[in-house]
């Protein structure tokens, strides 16, 4: 096919107007392209499917009903359509921030009506064909695609999923595994903090589950705290066995940018050591796009039509007219989250009997979002309605977070205690069990959200554990007893950091006011 016989062929493709149905797709994209690195490209996939489906049906209806079926201004009329709905829920949401008191629901919806029939009278004039404009519109709404497309990247990181994040990472090229390596496990239960902030804030008494832990041997460091007081920061420095300061150049106080910090808990220090040994990394997926290792070796996630909805699927719902869904009762993206997060949950743990009876030495990163919000379970693992927990505002107070959080936080023990005793149970060399938490929980004093829960199962070398170890030493320690590792031992340190300069790091005290037994 020679050069002008492509041009009349691309010429008469643009000339159709099949540009409803890419302005169908082009709110999803612009959605994943706004929330790139929060979210994993597959949750396009359900509501991509469902707008241009929608958008299909819409452009059908519109056809059917055009006087003379014309199927070009039935087109435009269809776009404008679409337009009025797919950024109702924006301007709903801008107003609602602007003036949240304002009484304004139904006032938006009567000017979204008025638009409606405005948009409808004008297309039906009988000298607007729109043939013309179909070449144009098809071009905007392409590029428009393709525009959100480039912006959805997710960073110019390492290459392969042997690689590292960061520049100064400290790796170890002479660590050396044992004839009988033990398999690793690292649980991060988010947000749980020390038995002693429990009961000072919140009259909760933990000390059955300390107990058992410590029946099971392991150390339970009591005046553990961790480096930083966010996810992301406090993850970074674990994974990486550093101090963020030292890490890269890119953790400057007037950097607000993440793409490094991501990067480096996906292909961290931690998990290039324990790859290079030969071990096989396991991963589950979490809700979240930067904490997911997607390029492990097992990379374990629940069937996506049992989720629910994902966080996404319900932010992109309330962007769109569609939002009266809710409140009509046809849909709750509330309750459907809750299921996500459920499903996550109990996925991960009915997962570690597999997992523990692998052959081959893996290194667990199981990162579960509990007893973290949103609360989802009861004491006692029944399920629990999310905004139960929030006031009419949508958010959280310190009655209702404190409900939720020791609720979960009991269901979260006793899981916990099974998923350990199937781990043992199931090892034919004794396992390495970490269960960190990677900060405190929210609604506290800037200080005590750094006291985070620590205990560590050390086979034959628990009396080398001290109780004020904080999470930048934990693998450094790991590494030395068993793989030959040189590493320093650092001093214990924490740092706070404002939103959103969070590498403007601060010093806070780090006192240990109770005896370790």
């Amino acid at each position: 096919m020679n050069f002008k016989n492509i041009k009349k062929v691309v010429a008469s493709w643009f000339s159709r107007p099949w540009y409803p149905i890419a302005i169908s797709a082009y709110p999803v994209m612009a959605l994943l392209s706004a929330n790139t690195g929060q979210v994993q490209p597959g949750v396009v996939v359900r509501p991509m499917v469902a707008s241009v489906v929608f958008g299909g049906l819409l452009f059908l209806i519109v056809w059917l009903f055009t006087p003379g079926r014309q199927i070009h201004k039935a087109a435009f009329l269809t776009t404008l359509l679409l337009a009025l709905f797919f950024t109702y829920g924006h301007a709903y949401i801008y107003i609602d921030q602007k003036f949240p008191d304002a009484n304004y629901t139904i006032w938006l919806a009567v000017g979204w009506i008025i638009l409606f029939f405005l948009g409808v009278f004008w297309t039906a004039r009988p000298k607007l064909t729109f043939v013309s404009s179909a070449a144009t519109l098809n071009t905007v709404a392409l590029a428009l695609l393709i525009m959100s497309l480039a912006q959805t990247s997710f960073g110019d990181g390492p290459r392969g999923a042997h690689a590292l994040g960061l520049k100064n990472a400290p790796i170890d090229s002479n660590l050396v595994r044992s004839d009988d390596p033990p398999d690793v496990y690292f649980f991060l239960l988010d947000s749980y903090t020390r038995a002693d902030l429990l009961k000072q804030a919140y009259g909760f008494d933990n000390s059955e589950f300390i107990n058992e832990l410590e029946r099971r041997e392991f150390f339970v460091a009591k005046c553990s705290q961790s480096n930083y007081v966010r996810t992301e920061l406090s993850l970074a420095s674990s994974l990486n066995m550093e101090y963020l300061q030292e890490l890269d150049e890119a953790f400057t106080p007037k950097s607000i940018a993440r793409r490094v910090l991501w990067d480096s808990l996906t292909h961290s220090a931690v998990r290039y050591n324990f790859e290079s040994m030969g071990y096989e990394t396991v991963g589950f997926e979490t809700g979240f796009a930067w904490l997911d290792l997607t390029d492990a070796d097992h990379y374990l996630s629940p069937p996506p039509i049992s989720s629910g909805m994902t966080e996404f699927e319900a932010l992109f719902l309330r962007t769109t007219a569609a939002r009266y869904a809710q409140d009509l009762g046809l849909v709750d993206p509330d309750y459907l989250l809750g299921v996500g997060f459920r499903d996550r949950f109990n996925f991960i743990f009915n997962s570690i009997d597999g997992i523990s009876k692998d052959q081959k030495p893996t290194f667990s990163y199981i990162h579960v979002i509990s007893p973290h919000p949103p609360f989802v379970f009861d004491a006692e693992g029944n399920p629990t309605y999310p905004p139960d927990f929030w006031n009419d505002k949508g958010l959280y107070t310190p009655d209702l977070y404190q409900k939720g959080y020791v609720d979960q936080l009991q269901h979260l023990n006793k899981t916990m205690l099974d998923a350990i005793d199937t781990i043992i149970t199931n090892s034919e060399v004794p396992p390495i069990i970490i269960i960190q938490g990677d900060h405190g929980p929210w609604m506290q004093p800037k200080e005590k959200r750094f006291l985070n829960m620590t205990a560590i199962y050390f086979p034959g070398h628990k009396d080398e554990i001290y109780s004020t170890i904080s999470p930048v030493n934990i693998f450094r320690l790991v590494f030395n007893t068993y793989f030959g590792g040189k590493y320093d031992i650092l001093e214990d340190v924490s740092y706070f950091s404002p939103v959103p300069n969070l590498y403007d790091f601060s010093e806070v005290p780090y006192p240990c006011n109770i005896t370790d037994h």
